[in-house]
This record gives structure tokens, sequence and C-alpha cells, in this order.
């Protein structure tokens, strides 16, 4: 998947081509490097793709070339994920814009990238009460001692409040930058930064020396959103950033949890908003607790060899399904447990990647086929 990483990677460098942009591109031409080969002719056939943007296309790729770009860009950035890669989180694929190159620094948990592990998002404003800060640490301990990994922005405030507790109980937690990855901001978090790498991970979609941008932290916050199972919003006004995080979190449907205060407290009015439009709100530990458990329980990996049965026959589909189903089912009788890849299915039917990338979208709607890290699928 080297190449298809190089694509994602070139296309993201181009002005204007975002997440939804790359996500029409794909499924266009199958694959990015299809795209990057395309004429200006194809490109217009591309929603959003108009003569200012294709002209924008055209004059980069005249002078970027993928692969070599990719090994450039890995010397200042040795570690990142594309959605080509296998260790790509997997919760990103269910938001309509995942970071077309996500950069990370510190320890990896497989379980996280699988989304199989725990995971609790914590944010709020960056001047909480003490009332705030005090359930922060009283919550977050909680949950760390659970097994939850707490996921937050590094910002002053609760998020710091977060990290820290999480840190404090020799647990695992995330942080999600709006900077480089190499970047810390602010930068009296310095140390909190840093000890994070030790046990937990920083990331961000942003390279290596990316500076703090006020446009850039209410893009992160939906990162933080599609990473949790769940958001707690401790502390936050009405122009809260974390108010951010909860509407992605609900349109991602993520269950949104807040801190009850007063109706003195200005800190308090944006967790109130949150809790008239349906947000739980947290009576305590043991309430909290007992409202986690109620999520739908997480994905098992079964390591135990499965049974060989035989598969159902095919249900009545168009032809183009029909036959992209059937090659899918052949492809995969070679390797039951490997996905296969996009590129196998196009270099083996007589289909356009454009109408295979459709089709596998259809079949995915209609519950036959799942879409797995890497653009590679599998038969239900």
């Amino acid at each position: 998947m080297t190449e298809e990483r190089a694509f994602w990677l070139a296309w993201s460098q181009i002005q204007g081509v975002g997440p939804i942009s790359l996500q029409r591109l794909q499924r266009h031409f199958g694959t990015l490097a299809a795209a990057w080969d395309a004429n200006a002719a194809s490109l217009e056939a591309v929603e959003g793709f108009g003569p200012q943007m294709i002209k924008r296309v055209l004059l980069v790729r005249s002078h970027l070339q993928p692969i070599q770009f990719l090994k450039e860009h890995q010397q200042q950035n040795p570690h990142f994920w594309t959605p080509a890669d296998a260790d790509y989180p997997r919760l990103l694929f269910e938001i309509a814009d995942p970071p077309p190159v996500l950069y990370y620094r510190g320890k990896i948990d497989p379980l996280e990238n699988q989304g199989i592990a725990h995971t609790i998002g914590i944010v709020g404003t960056r001047n909480p009460s003490e009332y705030g800060r005090r359930w922060t640490r009283k919550l977050t301990h909680s949950l760390a001692q659970r097994g939850f990994t707490i996921i937050s922005g590094l910002a002053e405030g609760i998020d710091a409040e977060a990290h820290h507790s999480c840190l404090k109980a020799g647990k695992r937690t995330i942080a999600v930058l709006g900077t480089g990855v190499d970047v810390v901001y602010p930068w009296r978090n310095k140390r909190l930064y840093e000890e994070i790498l030790k046990c937990g991970l920083v990331i961000s979609e942003h390279p290596t020396g990316t500076a703090p941008d006020r446009t850039h932290f209410p893009r992160r916050n939906r990162i933080i959103a599609a990473l949790s199972r769940a958001i707690l919003v401790m502390e936050a006004g009405t122009k809260s950033g974390a108010l951010i995080t909860a509407h992605c979190a609900n349109n991602y449907n993520r269950d949104v949890y807040v801190l009850p205060g007063s109706l003195d407290s200005p800190r308090s009015l944006g967790c109130l908003s949150l809790a008239n439009q349906g947000a739980q709100l947290i009576q305590g530990e043991a309430h909290l607790l007992s409202l986690l458990g109620a999520m739908p329980p997480l994905a098992v990996v079964d390591t135990a060899p499965e049974t060989p049965r035989e598969q159902p026959p095919p249900p009545d589909l168009e032809p183009d399904l029909a036959q992209v189903f059937q090659k899918l089912t052949d492809l995969s009788e070679n390797s039951p447990a490997e996905p296969v890849p996009l590129d196998s299915i196009v270099q083996h039917v007589d289909l356009a990647p454009g109408i295979v990338s459709s089709a596998l979208l259809q079949l995915e709607l209609l519950g036959l086929v799942t879409q797995m890290p890497g653009m590679r699928y599998q038969r239900r």
C-alpha cells in the first residue's frame, strides 16, 4: 500500500482538496493513484472540481512526484497514517471527513486503532472553577482505573486536568493537537506533553513544525469526538470550543454527558444548553459508570480457528454489483482471513475503477460487504 499512501499524501498538498474532496475522488476513480493520472475532462466529472480547482491540481501535479515526495516527507515526519494504512484508526472511517494524513508520536495501542479499546473524550473550558477541576479529577481517575483511555486536546484547564489525572493514575491518555505533533501549545504544558509521550499518544492532522492557528482547533475537535466512544463536557461557556466537540460527537452517534452546574455560573451555561438538547447529566461517579456500562458492547477479536461453512447463495443483484460481489467472493476463497484490496478487485473485473468503487459502496449499504482499513474489503 506504499503507492496509495503516497497519493493520499500528495493530494493533501493541494490547496482546496480536503478530506471530503478526497473521498469523492476515491469513489469516482477507485484509487487516488488513478485520480492523479486523470485528465482535466475526467476531473470535471467530480463534484466540487471546477476550473480553478482543476488548474491548481494540474499545477501541483506538474512538479510533485508522489513517491519521491513521500520519501522526502518521511525524513521530517517519520510517523503518520493515511486511510491506505492498515493501522489507520478505524473509528475515523465513521465520519464524513477523516484526516487524509494523521501524524503521531508516542506509544501505539493496536486495540485503539482497531476501535476495540474503551475511549472517552473529556473536554471543557480553559478557565474552569475549582468545582470543575475537582470533578474532572474524580471522574478521570475512576474511568482510567477501569480501563478507559482518556482523550483530550492538551489545552489549558479541563483538558490538562484530564491528562494529568490519567497519568497520575498510571494509565493511558491521548492528546489531539491543533499544531504539529512536535509543537507544544500552550508552552506551559510542555512537561505534561513529555509525560504523555512516555505512555500515551500525541496525534495531529498537521505536519511537523505547524504553529498554532485558531482555525486548526475547531477542526481538531472533530477528531477527539470521532476517536471517543463518548464525550464528557465538564464545564463550558456558551462560546466554548468544547461545544463543537459535543456537537460533532452527537453527529457521530456518540453519547454526550455533561457536568451539571449553577445557573449563576457562565462556565455552566454551555453544559446546561447541551442537557436541554438531550445530553445526559452526570450525577456522580457510580451514575456515570452505570450509564457507560449501557453502551453497545465492543467488538471481540476471536482468535479461534473458524469452522468452515458453506457460503449462502448471493442475492439477486444488478449486473455490476453481482460481478463485483462474485469476484470478491472468489478472491476471498484463496485467503478467507485476509481482506481483498480494491486494486485486486479492479484488476479482475471488466469494469471501470469508479464503477467498482460505487458497486462496493452499494454492497456495503446492502450489508453484504465490509470495508476494512486501507481500502480492503471482506464479504460479510
